[in-house]
């Protein structure tokens, strides 16, 4: 199977690295935007891969998504009307209306799909199986350490390298945060979209100087009983608003592609 990657961060990197000793499965392009070149011609390499401003589409029977909210639409969007299935890490971009709308229309276009990565959060298969059956509530909880905040609008509670004790840096719907915090909130957009959608998903953030982690915590109510899940993930070593457990999901996504005994 033939991958094109689109972006080069750490979540990437570690993709990479994950999945070198797999020869069913190549990278053979990576997208990323340079502006002396033009659309699909290559421009350069990195780790060896020749990279791309746009995904050549006649050598690539994946596309997975690792670098922004503006790489869905620029990338992913094209990929699937091209029928090229593709992976998406930013799943906070499908918060807004238009982006998910442009989603689904290029899929159904293309008679292919997204498939979105789920990435520090678990449950997710449960919480969609219990969609079916009928949600009445979905909450969630994010708690990270105050610099996993720097530079997003939790600013607004005061300094961050002050905090004392854990403080609420926002309340309110999965849309609201995902639009709000687009790199801390992916999380909170794939457990709505998986569940009972954007609007009725509740969500809390947490600053919190007490963890030296990334805490998620789901509580689900529902015609199927009650899922609780929390999970305490070490954030990516080269960028605190990740969890480390991300790049794992993506190479798992992968594999499970080529792989006999899928989960």
């Amino acid at each position: 199977m033939r991958l094109s990657l689109i972006g080069t961060g750490a979540i990437a990197t570690q993709v990479l690295g994950q999945l070198a000793s797999h020869t069913d499965v190549r990278i053979e392009s990576v997208v990323r935007s340079t502006r002396a070149h033009q659309a699909g011609e290559k421009a350069e390499t990195w780790n060896g891969v020749p990279v791309f401003r746009a995904v050549p589409y006649e050598a690539t029977d994946l596309v997975v998504e690792m670098a922004s909210d503006t790489a869905v639409t620029q990338h992913v969007v094209p990929a699937l009307r091209h029928g090229i299935p593709c992976f998406i890490c930013s799943v906070g971009a499908l918060a807004a209306p238009q982006v998910l709308a442009e989603i689904l229309a290029a899929a159904k276009a293309g008679r292919t799909f997204a498939q979105l990565i789920t990435g520090a959060v678990g449950a997710i298969d449960a919480l969609a199986a219990a969609a079916i059956g009928g949600l009445d509530s979905v909450r969630y909880t994010g708690r990270k350490p105050p610099s996993a905040w720097l530079g997003t609008p939790a600013a607004s509670v005061g300094p961050l390298a002050d905090l004392s004790a854990a403080t609420v840096v926002f309340q309110g719907s999965a849309r609201e945060a995902s639009l709000g915090f687009p790199k801390n909130a992916n999380v909170a957009s794939t457990i709505a979209l998986a569940g009972i959608g954007l609007d009725r998903t509740e969500v809390t953030l947490i600053a919190d100087p007490a963890v030296d982690c990334n805490v998620h915590h789901l509580v689900a109510h529902g015609a199927f009983g009650k899922l609780e899940f929390t999970s305490h993930n070490l954030p990516s070593p080269d960028n605190p608003r990740t969890s480390g457990l991300v790049a794992h999901s993506v190479a798992r996504a992968i594999l499970n592609q080529v792989s006999p005994l899928r989960f």
